[in-house]
């Protein structure tokens, strides 16, 4: 499935969502209204645009999530990887790792998702 990229004023919009959802549209209203002094009109807009892309949805007046927040951005990375890399995890990290060198820290997580992934428990 190919996800589209959140602007940045989409991006805040939908973590207001993500915080708060489930909840009323009259409510997403006033969060927006404070959060980012946006009219009524506005948020509508927005909220349609989120739902057409299949991220929330309204029924009854009830906005609900149907992509979380950390699942969006997994799939956002995993499209990414995709269209830049083909696809190759290790292309990814190669290219990242040109330029910003990862500590022993960040080693060592990821050798512990790489075993907790293939099911190693040493």
């Amino acid at each position: 499935m190919s996800i589209a990229r959140l602007g940045m004023v989409e991006s805040r919009f939908a973590d207001i969502v993500w915080q708060n959802a489930p909840l009323s549209t009259r409510e997403l209203v006033t969060l927006c209204k404070k959060e980012l002094d946006w009219a009524r009109t506005t948020t509508y807009t927005v909220l349609k645009k989120l739902c057409d892309r299949g991220i929330f949805k309204t029924e009854n007046s009830t906005v609900t999530v149907l992509i979380g927040k950390e699942e969006f951005y997994a799939m956002q990375s995993e499209q990414f990887v995709d269209e830049n890399f083909s696809g190759s995890l290790p292309a990814f990290i190669a290219a990242f790792t040109t330029r910003k060198k990862i500590s022993d820290k960040e080693i060592k997580e990821l050798e512990k998702m790489i075993k907790d992934f293939k099911g190693d428990n040493q």
